[in-house]
């Protein structure tokens, strides 16, 4: 058994640890953990949307590309293929990553005449709150924007 000590140590490191994670500024602990709420209920809210887009969006979309989301040990094997050039689509997909909070772990591209990109995507905070589904409708939604400001249909 710890002492007192360190058991507020190891609170104290838990309660820094949440507020590190949800990107809090607080520095008292009920503060820290009343940001720390806030940020999971607006992280529940991203998945509902997420989930709504997904439900609408299932009809097949004729998009010139298509993504496929797989799920690895750590997070996401993400490919997106197109047998056509797609100027801009890579920073599309790219902002989209961040959006969800993953991290580029491994990327190959090809943007030359076509375009291929298959990359590894981490979640290490939240790895339980998005899962391959989630991932795969929000590029989808990415490309579908990309798709509809370069004049694709």
């Amino acid at each position: 058994m710890g002492s007192k000590e360190e058991r507020r140590a190891a609170l104290y490191q838990k309660i820094k640890e949440l507020g590190s994670v949800s990107k809090s500024e607080a520095v008292n602990k009920t503060s820290i953990i009343v940001e720390a709420g806030k940020y999971i209920q607006e992280l529940k809210e991203k998945v509902e949307k997420l989930q709504e887009d997904i439900t609408s969006s299932s009809q097949d979309i004729s998009l010139p590309v298509k993504p496929t989301v797989e799920t690895i040990e750590k997070g996401f094997r993400i490919t997106v293929i197109s047998e056509e050039d797609c100027p801009g689509l890579l920073v599309s997909i790219l902002e989209t990553f961040e959006e969800l909070g993953l991290d580029v772990r491994d990327a190959n591209v090809s943007c030359s005449n076509k375009f291929h990109l298959q990359a590894i995507g981490e979640n290490e905070r939240h790895a339980d709150e998005i899962d391959a589904q989630v991932v795969k409708s929000a590029i989808l939604k990415a490309i579908k924007n990309w798709s509809d400001s370069n004049g694709e249909d």
